[in-house]
């Protein structure tokens, strides 16, 4: 049986979204924004929010019980300051926060407060999600 650790990220990350597409909507405003303060210039990519919201339920899958400052930490990056040494900076929180949203109300994730551990936590919806298409990203290698 083939798992999500078997195949190559990118290509899980792209089937993925192709399937999330008629699960989620994008918001209008996602074509205009960049992803974080590290970044100069929006995604180049048009369906890069679904990209990101197919590796945020990969980080779900992974990592158990997360929050968004956890993502937020996950997808940042370096910022050139100029002259100045750069330094590490978190990703946009409200980009994470809309894309858990949207997978809560696709029912592949939800919110777990009960126990040590409080965040999100991908359901059985997601976890099948995520294994049939590592099925067919295995098959087509």
């Amino acid at each position: 049986m083939v798992t999500v650790f078997d195949v190559p990220p990118q290509k899980l990350a792209e089937e993925v979204a192709s399937q999330l597409k008629g699960k989620i909507q994008a918001p209008k405003w996602s074509t205009f924004v960049k992803t974080g303060p590290s970044k100069e210039r929006p995604p180049v990519n048009p369906n890069w929010f679904y990209v990101r919201a197919a590796s945020v339920l990969k980080a779900l899958y992974e990592n158990g019980p997360v929050g968004v400052s956890k993502l937020r930490s996950k997808y940042g990056g370096r910022k050139n300051r100029g002259v100045r040494p750069s330094k590490f900076v978190k990703a946009s929180g409200n980009i994470i926060r809309k894309v858990l949203q949207q997978l809560d109300k696709a029912g592949l994730s939800k919110y777990q407060k009960e126990g040590i551990h409080k965040g999100r936590v991908i359901t059985p919806q997601g976890i099948s999600l995520l294994t049939k298409a590592a099925e067919a990203v295995a098959k087509s290698q």
